[in-house]
């Protein structure tokens, strides 16, 4: 048995690819290796493929045993920070199941190096969201994943191509870029940058009958952006926001697009331990270190 774990903004999803469960990130600072067996009986479970937070300290798949520091440069930065997602990736760690930690894209992944000019493209999950795509719909994709965040996100050939982060781009319901008045009460002490960061989203700046035509908008401004690197590729939309504004961004695309739902990260990482742990050396382009 194989099995994905999500590092979701607002909860851990745990998923086999066909069974599956998820709890808040606060709940999640509760969790035990135990948990796992509402999948599997642990002596069952044959690998484990685990996000946390930005993952910007790691560039390939690698064995958990073998990532310092979980994976990132810092828990500093862009971010809600409760303790559930340190709690899991603790508990798998120590638990001496078969796990491998997913990197984010950044700097130092092997992406176009034009998405350079920002030093974080994705968080580790969105890898996850990527394989269970590509499964469907091939090796050239476009898939935006909006909910709290917007994340859209590049496939060409096979091999990720680059992403915009959730903080460069198109707003989510809570999260998004700095706008001038944001800057401005960054600099007069009256925010933190990340604060402004938390509360940049259409549910922050937009009366309610305004907020899904205007993440639709924004989201297929950012698709648009990747078409034109690859216009052949198929568009898909995931996360919890994906069935309210796909009409909007097929319509303003005039091209269809595919939906998920929110299992699919945790189903693609799923997926994504099962062929490391039967022997894939790459997935998407990204290297596996074991």
């Amino acid at each position: 048995m194989f099995i994905g774990i999500d590092h979701g903004t607002t909860a851990m999803r745990f998923s086999t690819g066909e069974a599956e469960f998820k709890i808040s990130r606060e709940d999640a600072r509760h969790f035990s290796a135990g948990d796992l067996a509402r999948l599997s009986p642990l002596d069952e479970i044959e690998g484990i493929a685990v996000c946390y937070s930005m993952g910007d300290g790691i560039s390939a798949i690698t064995d958990i045993r073998k990532v310092r520091n979980r994976g990132v440069i810092s828990r500093e930065g862009a971010g809600k920070h409760i303790g559930g997602g340190t709690r899991v990736y603790d508990e798998i760690r120590e638990s001496g199941l078969p796990a491998v930690v997913i990197p984010g894209l950044h700097r130092a992944s092997p992406t176009d190096p034009r998405f350079k000019a920002y030093s974080h493209q994705a968080s580790p999950e969105k890898i996850g969201i990527l394989y269970e795509v590509s499964h469907d719909l091939g090796g050239d994709i476009v898939v935006c994943d909006a909910s709290s965040n917007t994340v859209t996100l590049l496939v060409t050939g096979g091999r990720i191509t680059g992403a915009f982060d959730a903080c460069i781009f198109a707003p989510g319901t809570r999260h998004g870029a700095l706008d001038v008045d944001a800057i401005r009460r960054i600099d007069r002490g009256e925010s933190t940058a990340n604060d402004a960061f938390l509360h940049a989203g259409v549910d922050h700046s937009l009366p309610p009958e305004l907020r899904i035509e205007t993440m639709a908008m924004f989201t297929a401004m950012e698709c648009t952006s990747m078409l034109l690197i690859n216009p052949g590729a198929k568009v898909a939309l995931a996360g919890s926001m994906a069935p309210a504004i796909a009409p909007g961004v097929e319509a303003l695309l005039s091209r269809e697009v595919a939906v998920y739902d929110e299992w699919c990260a945790s189903r693609g990482l799923a997926r994504i331990a099962r062929d490391v742990f039967s022997g894939a050396t790459g997935i998407l382009g990204l290297a596996v270190e074991r």
